[in-house]
């Protein structure tokens, strides 16, 4: 089914001061979910990721990671290996000409095997808006002009509590789905 945007009409273009953006979780929608991916070996880009960004980029959209890492939490890996992984995914999409602008990732579980990153209900935890708000913040985004793609309820919930469209991916081409999103 493709997707629709209903009475919110996709655009990156109005007189706002502030910037236009796009929200992507990370696994199930830019690369393949393998279950806590973190290693070079398990980064495996999903079909039209780095030309949906580039798309989105050409669109005049900034593009944002907003992923949830419990692994962290969970002792499966290192808040070092999460940052690496996320900083090797920018840099295989930016060797596609695809831009990201920052990523933000929350390592917070309830159900923590390492007590610094026990949160029964962490802030940036998807569905709570936490990363959404701070990236707008951050980068002077306009969420009059954003929305988000997800591949969870989790990730719709969290765009639905900022305050923005989102959109929910569930696999195939990534590029195909926002060229979907915009009627073309």
């Amino acid at each position: 089914m493709s997707p629709t945007a209903g009475s919110f009409v996709l655009s990156a273009e109005t007189s706002s001061t502030g910037i236009a953006a796009v929200f992507l979780d990370r696994d199930g929608v830019l690369i393949e979910d393998s279950g806590y991916p973190h290693r070079e070996d398990q980064l495996v880009m999903m079909p039209g990721a780095a030309e949906a960004v580039r798309r989105l980029n050409g669109m005049g959209y900034v593009v944002v990671i907003v992923t949830n890492q419990s692994g962290v939490a969970r002792g499966l890996f290192s808040e070092k290996q999460m940052h690496d992984f996320n900083a090797l995914v920018v840099r295989r999409l930016a060797a596609k000409g695809a831009r990201i602008q920052a990523v933000y990732a929350c390592p917070y579980h309830s159900e923590a095997r390492d007590p610094a990153y026990f949160h029964a209900d962490h802030p940036d935890r998807k569905p709570n808006p936490g990363m959404i708000l701070r990236a707008a913040a951050d980068h002077d985004i306009d969420l009059k002009r954003a929305f988000m793609i997800g591949d969870q309820p989790s990730d719709i919930e969290a765009a639905r509590r900022a305050g923005i469209p989102g959109f929910r991916f569930e696999g195939g081409d990534l590029d195909r789905f926002v060229q979907d999103l915009f009627g073309n």
